[in-house]
């Protein structure tokens, strides 16, 4: 009984401990979140040699389409033109009733803009075209943006489908050559030389035996998935008006507007109390429309699985059951709000997260942050690194912000299956580098390669996986994509914080999300660190790097614990720490005042950190990201 007492007291501990570091790490985002970025970066654009763009004389064989793409959704729209521009024969399908897929079923009508330094659109060919024909607003009406997609299809050497179930992929070993789909009650099989996956979820590359991972998976972190939210539309709101009290008469603080778009209110949403812990209100983003109604953007969903349908459905569920609620609340509490009403929902859910197909390559946090270009770029993006909450227990976190930074070709070529690319959110990136390159202009700029290099590969009569390997082939289809409106111009940010003698352990912490720089890409390199982050910092590392070795955090928990406490760590406490998980605690505890060194001598400390911590007499977070990295190097050798 006393067992039992003494294990649930650790767990409730555990819990409100990681609440009030969670808690806190969402007020370090939002006080810093508008303060100007504190680590010198410098860009310096590189000469682009490319060669003049070839032509592709697809041959013509008969009903067959050279490129099938899967999902109307604005990426897949966008490999589709591109492959049609190239001439090739496409197929669009789709399960909806007409293109847009999340921008116009989902309602996502406010968009997360990449832009260079200079303020030039990093994401241009036919996402600059999508943006404006919807008149180069950020928030846009989304029946136009239905008509502006139908527009860019309209070649006539795409057809389109819709109303058409994707069901399964037809495999020739190996090889994708077309898809079963579900069109009016009967099975049809469409054969294709190349097959483009523009689904949300990746489900050709899935079904077809790519490998992927989903969520936080890849961090070490399961059944993790940021937040879904359900877009609402409200009508009786005057958005004159709304400029007025917002822009002029300031009464919302943090809060911007101009004549289609408004977002901040924070101040006043984080007051509003759910009926559930499943449901969180943030910060509104409000979309204007042509009718005068207002799209919101702002209801969090958590513990949606996207890949189960009943779960979607009681997601659903849960968020409009709230909804009255929620506009009573703006009511009484939002000025401008007191005549609003509902009216209605999007007509599917906004799932953030799902699937991370396994590609030639995985595109990394530290590839974001630290602005990395790549010699088979298709895509350039600055997004900020902005992870929704993952549950109730956290609230979203912003992990850096990059200047700008490539997606290579490889992030969208899946591993184990030919004739396939996937483009869109479930591309190969990591869970926390998908903060940033889910974005929907990312995707489409991704899908304007896709489309090329799919028309590429019939030309030349080359597997995916050549191209990869031939910087001629990637050069060409660089080159053509530029020829048609894409902006890949070669790059390097020079980053003071790289020279950094910690910069490896800054690095490898962040891959892990054991740091939160913010918005200002704030690591704190010259900081005393606290005993109760550096506690956090090695236990997460461990869960999360080298799970097979978890229970040291469990063993060891009771001795620890002690260090659970905000005050600045002392080099004897780090110590400590690092050598109770090394499996060195007995033998620490009969070395009182020398701990620091026997760590030092063990490995534990390298001989950086050692002199750094001894000439300062502090443990600041450069020393504590190297001896993070020290200890998960002596934990798995």
């Amino acid at each position: 009984m006393q067992k039992k007492y003494l294990k649930t007291t650790i767990l409730i501990f555990i819990v409100s401990a990681l609440i009030i570091t969670a808690i806190g790490g969402y007020f370090y985002v939002e006080k810093y979140k508008k303060a100007p970025q504190n680590t010198a970066s410098k860009v310096i654009e590189e000469k682009q040699i490319l060669p003049k763009p070839i032509k592709l004389n697809l041959p013509d064989d008969g009903n067959q389409y050279d490129v099938i793409v899967v999902g109307a959704e604005p990426e897949g729209v966008a490999a589709a033109r591109s492959a049609a521009k190239n001439d090739a024969k496409v197929l669009i399908i789709d399960k909806h009733n007409g293109p847009g897929g999340l921008m116009t079923y989902g309602m996502l009508n406010t968009i997360d803009m990449s832009k260079g330094p200079n303020g030039i659109l990093l994401t241009q060919g036919t996402f600059k075209e999508f943006f404006k024909g919807i008149g180069s607003k950020n928030s846009f009406d989304v029946n136009k943006a239905k008509e502006v997609f139908l527009k860019l299809l309209s070649l006539p050497n795409i057809t389109q489908s819709y109303n058409t179930v994707f069901e399964k992929p037809i495999m020739d070993g190996n090889k994708i050559i077309g898809i079963t789909a579900l069109k009016d009650g009967k099975q049809v099989n469409f054969y294709g030389k190349r097959i483009i996956d523009a689904t949300q979820d990746a489900d050709v590359a899935a079904s077809a035996g790519v490998p992927y991972t989903v969520g936080a998976e890849d961090m070490g972190v399961k059944g993790k998935v940021q937040a879904s939210t359900l877009v609402f539309r409200l009508k009786g709101l005057d958005w004159d008006n709304l400029i007025k009290i917002i822009k002029y008469e300031k009464k919302i603080p943090a809060t911007y507007i101009n004549d289609t778009s408004a977002n901040g209110f924070l101040s006043i949403t984080k007051k509003y109390k759910p009926s559930t812990q499943m449901l969180r209100l943030r910060g509104l983003n409000l979309g204007k429309q042509d009718d005068g109604t207002v799209l919101v953007n702002a209801l969090l969903i958590y513990g949606v699985d996207g890949l189960n349908k009943e779960s979607i459905d009681n997601g659903t569920q849960l968020a409009k059951k709230e909804l009255p609620r929620i506009v009573e609340f703006f009511r009484a509490n939002i000025p401008g709000f007191e005549k609003a009403e509902l009216d209605g929902t999007a007509d599917e859910l906004y799932i953030r997260e799902t699937r991370h197909i396994k590609g030639y390559y995985t595109l990394d946090i530290n590839d974001v942050v630290f602005n990395r270009d790549f010699y088979d770029r298709i895509a350039i993006g600055s997004y900020p690194v902005d992870v929704q909450a993952t549950s109730p227990e956290d609230t979203g976190f912003v992990y850096g912000k990059p200047v700008e930074y490539a997606v290579p070709f490889r992030c969208i070529v899946p591993q184990n299956v030919d004739n396939l690319l996937v483009v869109g959110r479930s591309a190969s990136y990591s869970h926390l580098a998908a903060g940033s390159a889910r974005t929907i202009p990312i995707g489409m700029a991704e899908g304007d390669a896709a489309g090329v290099a799919s028309a590429y590969s019939i030309a030349k009569n080359k597997s995916f996986a050549d191209i990869i390997g031939s910087e001629e082939d990637i050069k060409n289809i660089q080159s053509i994509l530029v020829s048609q409106g894409a902006y890949l111009k070669p790059f390097k940010v020079e980053e003071a914080v790289e020279k950094s003698w910690a910069f490896d352990g800054l690095k490898f912490v962040l891959h892990w999300g054991l740091i939160v720089p913010g918005y200002t890409n704030d690591y704190k390199l010259d900081e005393n660190i606290k005993s109760i982050s550096f506690y956090y910092m090695t236990s997460n590392m461990i869960k999360r790097s080298i799970p097979d070795k978890s229970q040291l955090i469990d063993d060891n928990y009771q001795y620890l614990q002690k260090y659970i406490v905000d005050k600045s760590l002392t080099k004897e406490e780090a110590a400590d720490i690092l050598l109770t998980y090394a499996g060195y605690r007995n033998e620490a505890n009969g070395n009182s005042g020398d701990l620091f060194k026997m760590a030092y001598e063990k490995g534990l400390v390298s001989k950086e950190a050692y002199i750094d911590v001894l000439k300062s007499g502090n443990v600041k977070w450069q020393d504590a990201y190297d001896m993070t990295l020290s200890l998960y190097n002596y934990i798995n050798k």
